[in-house]
């Protein structure tokens, strides 16, 4: 195709996807059915991952809860039981252990069968600055936040690519699009994770497998306690998000096959901004924003838990 022909066919086509794109504003994006389908959830025993399977249980799936904390996730399988779920099988698994994810994954499938929503969802956060973070708290954060999910992937995605059926969750944040003062750790990981998992989507559609969907989420601070102590300079603009309400927004982004979901809905303006905005203005902004002192009174619950 010669140059001409393509950039019209671009032009002709970016203003029906932006057509498209304004039309989802007044109507509903059609939900896909997840009814019977095996969903895999790491730090499934607090948090946001026990509030996402009690969301995917209601909607009649499989569960397989993956945690370190094993009376977390009984009791996260008892909710999700309550709620609905067809089963629920839950595993005692380090994420940041390539070998134990690997070994685990292999008796989920031998005891369940193949996984076709895949939630990473597992993290911690030091909650210090890059220089008085110990080398091994360091190590850790990029285990647990980014490596596992390379680990899952590997283990998990050959079935959905065989199926060119299956779904790719990764639950990063928006410290993975916009960096913070005082979690320079956290930020690099969570900045590979959202690479990581648009890299792999794009593998995806350019191999033909776009049956394999991928969901990228971003949120500001949740309030599940591991932020404690965390403060927003303006909660209007950018509040401490409900657990419960990002719970529900994931499982919809989900159903919609919706590929990146950023919460609050300022963070899509804030994002764009960084890209385009001069950098002494973009430093500007950050110090308006509180970028600066978010983590001033940080607290949380460091790397007790994975949620």
């Amino acid at each position: 195709m010669n140059f001409i022909l393509e950039t019209l066919q671009v032009l002709l086509l970016s203003i029906w996807y932006n057509l498209e794109s304004f039309g989802y504003l007044f109507v509903p994006r059609k939900r896909k059915n997840i009814e019977g389908e095996v969903v895999l959830i790491s730090g499934a025993g607090s948090g946001i991952g026990r509030l996402m399977a009690q969301e995917f249980a209601a909607l009649n799936t499989v569960l397989v809860l993956w945690d370190i904390n094993q009376e977390g996730m009984k009791e996260t399988a008892r909710l999700a039981k309550e709620s609905g779920a067809s089963r629920v099988h839950y595993y005692v698994c380090d994420c940041s252990n390539k070998n134990e994810v690997y070994r685990v994954a292999d008796q989920v499938k031998r005891e369940v069968g193949d996984v076709s929503i895949l939630v990473n969802n597992a993290g911690i956060v030091t909650g210090k600055t890059f220089m008085e973070a110990p080398d091994s708290l360091i190590e850790k954060t990029m285990e647990v936040n980014t490596m596992s999910h390379f680990w899952t992937y590997k283990a998990f995605l050959p079935a959905m690519i065989a199926n060119n059926h299956g779904h790719l969750v990764s639950i990063a944040s928006s410290a993975g699009l916009i960096s913070c003062n005082g979690l320079a750790d956290y930020c690099a990981s969570k900045f590979a994770a959202v690479g990581f998992a648009e890299s792999v989507g794009l593998e995806l559609l350019a191999t033909g497998k776009d049956g394999v969907k991928t969901t990228i989420v971003c949120p500001y601070f949740i309030n599940t306690g591991m932020f404690d102590g965390c403060q927003t300079k303006w909660p209007t603009l950018l509040p401490i998000l409900d657990p419960n309400y990002v719970a529900k927004k994931i499982i919809t982004a989900v159903l919609t096959d919706q590929v990146f979901l950023l919460l609050p809905r300022t963070m899509y303006l804030i994002t764009a901004l960084k890209t385009i905005l001069p950098v002494k203005q973009g430093i500007m902004l950050g110090q308006y924003l509180g970028a600066f002192s978010l983590m001033d009174h940080f607290k949380g619950h460091a790397i007790k838990k994975q949620e």
